[in-house]
């Protein structure tokens, strides 16, 4: 089964962007369900995405990219 991880919403203004700030992990490492994978950030706040499930992830995003909210940054299979 594969999950498909995306930016979260954390401004009023959905249609802002945010950074994602830091991965805690490479594409083709294994994670598990609740792991921290990536720390992203949207006007100052910052915040942590957890791994919805185990399995191996891949990274859709680079580091310090900005993305829009609500947009893919990783799938896990």
């Amino acid at each position: 089964m594969s999950e498909v991880i995306t930016f979260p919403t954390l401004s009023k203004d959905e249609s802002a962007e945010g950074v994602l700030a830091t991965w805690f992990v490479r594409t083709g490492e294994s994670v598990r369900a609740g792991q921290v994978i990536a720390e992203v950030m949207v006007d100052k706040v910052s915040m942590d995405v957890e791994a919805p499930l185990d399995g191996i992830v891949t990274c859709l995003v680079e580091e310090e990219a900005a993305v829009p909210q609500g947009s893919q940054i990783a799938r896990i299979d």
